[in-house]
Formats: C-alpha cells, structure tokens, sequence
C-alpha cells in the first residue's frame, strides 16, 4: 500500500495515559468496574491512568468530550489515549476534534465499537490507530484479565512487537450485570469455540486445512497476504462514509487487510449482508487483498438465546460474509470468527498497521509497532 502512517510511540511504564469516554461514560454508570480496570491497567501496563471531566459524567455533551479529548492529545505528559466504551454518538463529537494536536503530537488510541469513528478521524490524519480495548468490559469485568488481552494491550502500548493471533478456545457475548455486585468477581456465560472449519479456497482447487487446522471458517486462495489494516464496527463504517469521513482515495486500502465485527446490537445476516453490499458497491472489497471478520455477538441481556441458535446465528452470518466478499473479490483471503471486537477474550488489533494473514498455513499475525 502506497499510504505510509505515522505510527505513535510506545508509552513506557510509569508514563500517564488518558483514559476517555467519547461516546457513553460507562464509568458514571458503574464505578465500581471502573474502579477495578484502573487498578488493572496499572497491574498489567505499568501506566498511570488519568481521568477527564467527561470520563464519568453521563449525558455528557459532544463538545465537552472532544475538548476532553483535545486536551489529552495537546497534554506532552499524556503518552497514550484509551477509550473506556463505546457509545451511539461518536460521529457527532469528530467536528469538535484539534486535528493540529493530533499532528503535533500523535499518541495510541485504543477503542472499538463507536469508536470506529474516531480511527477513521485519525485515518484521515495519517496516523495510525488499535482497533479493541474497553477498560469497562475487558479490564474491569470478572475475575481477571484475560491472557490474549493483555498481551495485545502491552503490544499497543508499550512493546510493539508481533503477535500471532490465537483462539482462547472459548467465548462469551456479554458478561455480567455491572450493576451486579458478581460483575467484578465472575465472567458471564462462555462457551467452547469449535472447529476447524473450512470452505476450500475459491479459483484454487480447496482441500483439507493448512497445518495451523484453524478453528476459523476460512475462503479464498491459498497465499499469505501481508497489508495494512483498515475497517471497524461493520454498521458504524456506513454512517462515517455518509459523513465523508472514509478514505477518499480506495488505492490507500489497495492490499490491504479489512477488518470488520459487528456489535451488541446483533445485525441479522440480512443486515450484514445489505452492510457489506455498501462496502463492496463503493468499492472497499474490491480493494483489499484479505478480509478478517470477527466472532460475532449472537445473544445479549435484552435478546437471550440458547446455545443451538448462537451457533446458527453465527454460521449464517458467516455464511453471508464468505458469499458478499466472494462476489465482490473472488481473489481475497477470508477468515472469519476471529477473536476481536465485541467478544471476550478479545485481541486488540492494529487499525493502519500490518497484519498477515496467511490462507495456507490458517495462521494470522500482527505488527504492533
């Protein structure tokens, strides 16, 4: 890819990292889960954590929490930014955003979800970004902080090196109550990961998995494709382009990898496909070499559903992702249910940063320096 990110510097142990809600202040809503992330990043980082007028205050404006944000991005003792949650309304805080802070002074940025937003703002500003982390959901819920997850958090934040990306071997779609005084003791209802799975390679014959027997459903040739990352939360990826905020050149993606997950709010495989349709028809399938699509949340506290119904929700939309790429780029590498985004154990990704993911071997690596 022709486009070259910055790629911030790496915090050291004792430095200072904001710590921001820029869309709902999860913080205001159960402080007793934030209390416990923020003990456990400093356990598992090392960094000083500081909070900002707006990181607990719920109802907070779109202005109040950009100048937040403004001001920990012009703050030369602040070494990195992390999100505590995500939200639905992030788009409407980007126009109050400094970008010459950013520039002078570009910082890691870790968040999912809504925070799609926010990557694709400092997409446009060349800097790149780590798509995953919530101190509310993957630091301050349960008994412990999963192994995949803080070691994909030190690699953003501090060691920038390559990770493989594994599967835990099990998964949950949400966790316990915050308001549950069990939230902070007890992860919510997790369930085996099974595999391996796959669909044979389109053009190039197909045949038994690679050595890695990958527990992900994967398509495409059998090549290793090595390229910068881009993508996000699959139903906020649309209203940033409606808001002209995507990249307004395609050739920046061109070899790329895309990475798509979709949320709590649980898109039915007709919703993912008319999603995908929108990237494949303004041309972002086409132009990438290599497709990672996360395990999907099939279930949640308002829609709960046994185990046989997860398990076809997952396999449709599954379905869908493998049929929508294959029409629009019948020569990318798909893997699907990889372990980022809206589930837990959750792998933070690089977003603008290099991945491989390898459709001989089944194997998928990231770059996070």
């Amino acid at each position: 890819m022709e486009r070259t990110l910055i790629h911030p510097l790496k915090a050291r142990p004792g430095d200072r990292v904001a710590v921001l809600s820029p869309s709902f202040a999860a913080p205001g809503f159960a402080p007793e889960v934030h209390e416990q992330a923020m003990r456990r990043l400093r356990e598992v980082t090392g960094l000083e954590p500081v909070e900002y007028p707006t990181t607990r205050r719920l109802g907070a404006s779109a202005e109040d929490r950009a100048r937040d944000l403004n001001a920990a991005f012009a703050d030369p003792t602040i070494r990195a930014v992390v999100s505590t949650i995500g939200g639905e309304d992030q788009i409407t805080v980007i126009p109050h955003l400094d970008a010459a802070a950013v520039r002078a002074d570009p910082k890691p940025f870790l968040g999912y979800s809504d925070n799609t937003n926010l990557h694709q703002w400092l997409w446009g500003l060349g800097v790149a970004s780590f798509h995953g982390g919530s101190t509310q959901v993957h630091l301050g819920s349960g008994p412990h902080v999963d192994d995949v997850h803080a070691a994909s958090l030190r690699a953003a934040l501090l060691t920038g090196e390559r990770l493989e990306i594994t599967e835990p071997g099990e998964s949950e779609d949400h966790g316990v109550d915050w308001l549950d005084p069990r939230a902070l003791t007890e992860f919510g209802t997790s369930e085996p990961v099974p595999g391996p799975h796959d669909d044979g390679a389109r053009g190039v014959g197909g045949g038994a998995p690679g050595a890695g027997a990958s527990p992900w459903r994967w398509a495409g040739p059998r090549r290793a494709v090595t390229g910068r990352t881009w993508g996000g939360c699959l139903e906020v990826l649309p209203w940033v382009m409606a808001a002209g905020r995507g990249p307004s050149d395609l050739s920046a993606l061109e070899g790329g990898v895309l990475l798509i997950e979709t949320s709590e709010e649980l898109p039915s495989a007709g919703d993912v496909r008319r999603l995908l349709r929108i990237l494949g028809e303004r041309g972002v399938l086409g132009a990438v070499d290599a497709v990672l699509a996360a395990r999907p949340p099939t279930s949640s506290f308002e829609v709960p559903r046994g185990a046989e119904e997860r398990a076809r929700l997952r396999a449709e939309q599954a379905d869908v992702v493998l049929e929508e790429v294959g029409r629009y780029n019948p020569d990318a590498v798909v893997c699907v249910g990889v372990p980022f985004g809206h589930t837990r154990p959750q792998w933070i990704l690089p977003h603008g940063g290099m991945m491989t993911v390898d459709g001989e071997a089944r194997r998928v690596w990231a770059e996070f320096g």
